[in-house]
This record gives C-alpha cells, structure tokens and sequence, in this order.
C-alpha cells in the first residue's frame, strides 16, 4: 500500500508528454491473441492494468515482451481456455479475452470482471451479442464463470440496446475470424474503438464502418502479424488540461489533438479557460476566474464520463453554480464525499427526467434509490488539506487535482487505483512544479 503526500500552491506550468491510451493498449493486448504471428503495440502505457493483463497472457501460452513503451505479442498456441478469478478481479479488460478463446479454441471460461466500481456494469450486451453469433454462454453463481463454447462463430447482424464501448469492441474481436459477415447497429464510436479497428486492419481483418453508428465486418479464415502506435490517452490530457487551471498555471501537452476531446475543450472554453491548438499539441493555461458550466455526460462525441470528476474539481473554482449530470454509469459520484473534505461545497440529487430509458445509458434495473445521477457545484471556494482516500481510477485523478489547488498538505491513500491508468503520475507532475511525493505506508 503507499500514499501520496501533495502540498498545494504550486503553479503548474512547462511542456509534458502523455501515455499512450489505456483504453487502446489493453484491447491490443486480447486482439494479439487472434493470431499465432507477432503483434507490435508501440507506445504502451506502462500501468499496472498492462501487466496484468501480460500476465493473463504469458498464462495462456503467449509470449510477451516489454522494451521500453514497446510491447510485443506472440501467441503461437492458447494452451488454455480459463482467466484467473484474480486477475479478472482487477481488470474488467479481462472479459475480452472470451473473443479469441471462442474464435480459437471454441471454448473459454470467464470470470465476472472486476475493475472499477461504478455501478453494475453488467456485460449482459456482450454475452448477448455472443450468442448472436453462435455462442453458447451461461453464468455459474457456483463458481462466478461465464461459461462459453461454440463450434464455430457466424457472422450476424445484432443491434445494441444502449452504447457499449466493451460490447463493441468484444464483438468486433469475435466477428473478423467468424464465417461471414458481421454487422452492428448501434455500435460505440469512441476514438479507442477506431483504433482497435486500425491494428486489426493491419492484421488482415476486413471492417468498415459502413454507416451511421453501424460497423461491418466481413471474417477472415486468419489474421497475421500488425502493429499499432497508440495515440496519447486523452483522459490523461483532460487531468493536465484541469491541473493547470486550478492551479493557474500553463501546459503545453505534446502531440494532443483537438479531435480527441473537442467536447472538452468546448466546455472548457465556455467556463473561460485559456486553450491554444499547436501544430503538435495543446496549450491549456489561466487567464481569469472562471464562469460555472455545466455538463452532461453522453457516449461519444459527448462530454465523457471519465471527465466529471476532473470537471468537478475545475467547478470548484468556478464563479457561479454548475451542474453534472451523468447518465452513463448509475454510481459515479463516490468521489464527492471526499472533495467535501477538503472544502468542497457539492450537493448530489437526482434531476427530473422526463424519458429515464431514453435518457439513461445504464440498465434501469441496476438503479438504486440510493445512487445519485447529478451534482450541484457551488464556486469559487478555497479548498484545504485533507486525508482523502481514492474510491476509482478517475475519481483518484480528481482528488490530485483537489490538492494541488488546496492550501496544506493533503494525503492521497489508495493510489494503487492511480496506477492503474497514470503512468508515473507523480514524476511528470513533479516535472511542471508539483509539491508530490510517493510514500510506502
């Protein structure tokens, strides 16, 4: 277990470079699965969720290795069709695996994936999708598996109730070695999804998106050797983008792109926050107080939810009363309770909703009357040192920001949730100016 100890105050401010995407990298790892030849994944983030899932691999038969920010896959022969129970524990990118071990062995044992904890976050539209293409899956609450097999994937066509990045991506894993072709409806947009798409067209797949939220994919009998280079992982420019307002500071990220979160930067712009496009970057920098905006997050091209709770924080020092609302995950405020320690002055409420199935991403029966689906933010306050703990990967990136803009020194406990998505948060924060420092407990 280790802490962060972070005095606040510090201006941030200079040039940094970010990881690649996470929400790529993982998906490469289980896409290198579907063929015996070498896969080359350039620009990896060296985070805790990417050894796991290498050592999910190496216990597959896959040989792996790690130079550097390079990554390369060869799995020659899947000797074995079961994810550990532990593994999948910390990686919900563990489910994916299902995709290969169907279209390779015909046969997989997967453990209800873990990860963050933002509701329920069923993969019932995954599992249901399988089936669509010739897969028999049940879940064993004996033994917590989902038990899959089939004796051969078909090609279908199969329309998503609601967005599914995960869906998305697992069914595309399983449909460019499936017989015939593959169309999805309703398939997830997102900028990671497109990426996937990218290595496995350099493998030999054959997918286009073919219409409006629709992808088409045509399998293949094999797929052979790809690379792919990850573009930098946009969640991460979003925490830079924030840690340099709320300390009123300047930075100037290398190789951002304005596509990658142009929702972002519009709202960011709205609030008055200083966005300069470069040629090979972005400049994020204070030019004044900021004015309350408020957001709702939506799937792609929306405003993110991975980006609230950095949003949160930034209204925190904004004039005026913002709202969030989210309606992707029915549980991803358990960060507010904390930020409250630190002068936080947030009230969570449940808005009036005229169409909740229409308006809601997540399965109405998962909901609680417990949960809470937005926030009001009052600003500006002048937030203080506390001893706050980390509930989820974004939330942890919220509670940095929180005390580097806080008057003290707080005390961030729970940061094993940072390194699962920041590599090395601490040294490149430290870079621009930050007071930060690891500490074993």
């Amino acid at each position: 277990m280790e802490k962060y100890s972070i005095t606040g105050g510090s201006v941030l401010q200079g040039s940094t470079v970010v990881s690649g995407a996470k929400n790529v990298a993982l998906k490469a790892l289980v896409a290198s699965c579907l063929t015996s030849d070498p896969v080359v994944i350039n620009n990896a983030p060296l985070i805790s969720d990417l050894h796991i899932m290498i050592e999910i691999i190496r216990g597959l038969g896959g040989e792996v290795d790690v130079s550097g920010h390079t990554v390369t896959v060869r799995m020659k022969q899947i000797r074995g069709h079961s994810i550990p129970l532990d593994a999948a524990a910390e990686v919900r990118t563990s489910s994916l695996f299902i995709a290969p071990l169907l279209a390779r062995l015909g046969k997989a044992l997967i453990p209800n994936p873990g990860g963050c904890r933002l509701g329920a976050r069923p993969i019932d539209r995954t599992i249901d999708g399988l089936t669509h293409l010739g897969a028999e899956v049940y879940y064993d609450t004996n033994d917590g598996f989902f038990h899959a097999k089939t004796k051969g994937l078909t090609g279908g066509r199969y329309h998503f109730e609601k967005n599914s990045h995960t869906g998305t991506e697992t069914m595309i894993l399983a449909g460019v070695l499936a017989k015939g072709t593959t169309v999805l409806e309703n398939a997830a947009e997102e900028p990671e999804v497109d990426e996937l798409i990218v290595l496995l067209l350099s493998m030999g797949a054959r997918i286009k998106r073919s219409a409006h939220r629709e992808i088409t994919i045509d399998g293949v009998d094999s797929l052979h050797g790809g690379q792919i280079s990850i573009l930098p992982d946009r969640n991460e420019i979003v925490t830079l983008a924030v840690a340099a307002l709320v300390t009123k500071g300047d930075i100037f990220v290398i190789d951002a792109k304005e596509e990658q979160i142009s929702e972002f930067i519009r709202a960011f712009r709205d609030a008055g926050a200083g966005v300069e496009i470069r040629e090979n970057g972005i400049r994020f920098f204070y030019e004044r107080l900021l004015t309350a905006v408020s957001v709702t997050t939506q799937q792609h091209p929306g405003f993110m939810t991975d980006w609230q709770a950095p949003w949160a924080v930034l209204m925190t020092q904004a004039e005026g009363v913002s709202v969030i609302h989210e309606t992707v995950f029915e549980n991803r405020f358990g960060y507010v309770t904390e930020l409250a320690k630190m002068g936080a002055k947030i009230t969570l409420f449940n808005p009036d909703v005229k169409n909740p199935r229409e308006t809601y991403n997540f399965n109405l029966t998962d909901d609680n009357p417990d949960f809470f689906h937005a926030a009001r933010i009052e600003g500006p306050v002048v937030l203080h040192n506390a001893v706050v703990t980390i509930s989820d990967l974004r939330a942890g990136a919220a509670l940095v920001l929180s005390a580097l803009a806080a008057r003290g020194e707080s005390t961030i406990l729970g940061i094993e949730k940072l390194d699962r998505g920041y590599e090395q948060l601490e040294i490149r924060l430290g870079k621009l100016g930050a007071q930060i420092k690891r500490h074993t407990l």
